[in-house]
């Protein structure tokens, strides 16, 4: 076995900047071909156009942040509300408009830019490479969610047929949940709403938080952890699209649903949405479960992404979740409350089938015992716990194509087997990982001093 640690640090550093380089540039390609701009294209654009996220790009530089003392943050920080307040004081005397874009994040961009460019021209050695690695890890969050774009448009260009009345019958051995919190979310009405939007919404900034506490001594200890959040965030947005390919689902409210009763006169859904009314089944969510009878493929729009299984806002929330675990005890409810407002957004908004939310959450404990596993040069229990996640979740995808019908007729069974095969990849896990932390120092034993005999 070729163990990658063996590897000249320069030229794997070099190698592995290449491979995310030449990825990118494929992508860009391929999506140029369906009439878009690519992940490089629309990163670019924000050096001077409003950006789709300003605070995913405060965030990245809050992420790059972390290489540098206090001193230098305060100043890059001025620096990027400095030069936000400039573009929009430019925008506002020629009169520009923002589109859908925000009114601020150009300054945070323009100043991890600066910094990639202060490393090559006045910085050496680790510091240089410190540096640099900081400005890497802010560039890589934000093409991963420009990277998520692209994939979510091939996808509706890609794969004109969905399963969504597989992965919908199945769901019935769960009691079709999406339909359940759908119908809760909707009485809620729009207080209920507008929370469950902004934490579906920010779960990259919430990412972000919880990667600042893990990297908070990177600037003392001038180096970063083995591992943390972020790359598991960014190895789940890399991998995961590839099943939206092979598992094309678009979703109940756009499968089973005018896609718009929930979100009547909120601007923001309601042109999208309505798209999908003329391909959907039925007007049935969220008041009336979908119907019991034979699934097959049906056609759909080329607009709505066919991203649902497994649920990567599922997934993300999970990672979320796990990594606050060793944080104080305010991280850990912020992520308790990220993980069950997200599944609460995901079903209630109509997003995702109960099964892809199972999917989701096999699917991150294997990525993150993988990359923790790899750390451990791929001992045998790491080995182990990826393959019991790999097989579970196999066995998911191919119980949903192949047994939807069997799964819906036998609800009491199909349903805690599908909840038991996520608990044994929950279970392992835990089992596994507390194995490897290392234990506490055992305290010295004291002697115990005989009475004397007087």
């Amino acid at each position: 076995m070729i163990h990658i640690r063996h590897q000249p640090p320069a030229r794997l550093r070099v190698l592995t900047a290449v491979a995310v380089l030449g990825f990118l540039t494929a992508l860009e390609l391929v999506v140029r071909h369906y009439g878009m701009p690519g992940p490089i294209t629309t990163q670019a654009r924000e050096v001077l156009r409003p950006p789709k996220s300003g605070g995913l790009l405060y965030a990245s530089m809050a992420l790059m942040m972390v290489v540098l003392p206090w001193r230098q943050r305060f100043l890059a920080l001025g620096a990027a509300i400095g030069i936000d307040l400039v573009f929009g004081l430019v925008r506002w005397a020629a009169g520009m408009g923002l589109g859908e874009g925000h009114p601020f994040g150009n300054g945070a961009l323009w100043v991890i830019l600066g910094c990639g460019v202060l490393a090559l021209t006045h910085r050496t050695g680790p510091e240089r490479l410190l540096l640099l690695k900081g400005v890497g890890l802010a560039l890589i969050l934000m093409a991963g969610r420009k990277t998520g774009d692209a994939w979510l448009y091939l996808t509706a260009k890609t794969r004109p047929m969905v399963l969504d009345q597989y992965v919908a019958t199945a769901d019935h051995a769960l009691g079709n949940p999406s339909w359940l919190v759908g119908r809760v979310v909707t009485a809620s009405g729009s207080i209920g709403f507008n929370v469950l939007e902004f934490v579906y919404g920010q779960l990259p900034v919430a990412a972000v938080l919880v990667a600042l506490y893990q990297l908070r001594n990177v600037a003392t200890e001038r180096s970063f952890p083995r591992h943390h959040l972020v790359r598991t965030f960014l190895t789940i947005g890399l991998i995961g699209p590839a099943f939206y390919l092979i598992f094309p689902v678009v979703g109940p409210v756009f499968a089973y649903g005018t896609g718009a009763e929930h979100w009547e006169g909120i601007s923001l859904w309601a042109p999208h949405m309505q798209t999908s009314t003329p391909w959907a089944v039925a007007d049935l969510w969220p008041d009336t479960p979908s119907p019991l009878s034979p699934p097959q493929l049906m056609p759909f729009d080329g607009i709505t992404p066919r991203n649902c299984m497994p649920s990567l806002h599922t997934a993300w929330a999970t990672a979320i979740f796990i990594h606050s675990r060793n944080g104080p005890r305010a991280l850990r409810w912020a992520g308790t409350f990220w993980l069950i407002a997200t599944l609460t957004a995901t079903l209630g908004f109509g997003y995702h089938y109960g099964v892809d939310l199972v999917a989701g959450v096999v699917f991150t404990l294997t990525i993150e015992g993988a990359l923790r596993a790899h750390q451990r040069n791929w001992d045998r229990s790491g080995i182990q716990l990826v393959a019991h996640g790999s097989a579970v979740f196999a066995t998911l995808l191919l119980s949903y194509y192949w047994l939807p019908v069997q799964m819906a007729a036998h609800p009491w069974l199909a349903g805690p087997l599908l909840l038991l095969a996520m608990s044994s990849v929950v279970h392992d896990y835990i089992r596994t990982t507390t194995a490897w932390e290392p234990g506490p120092a055992a305290a010295p034993r004291r002697s115990v001093r005989q009475p004397e005999l007087i």
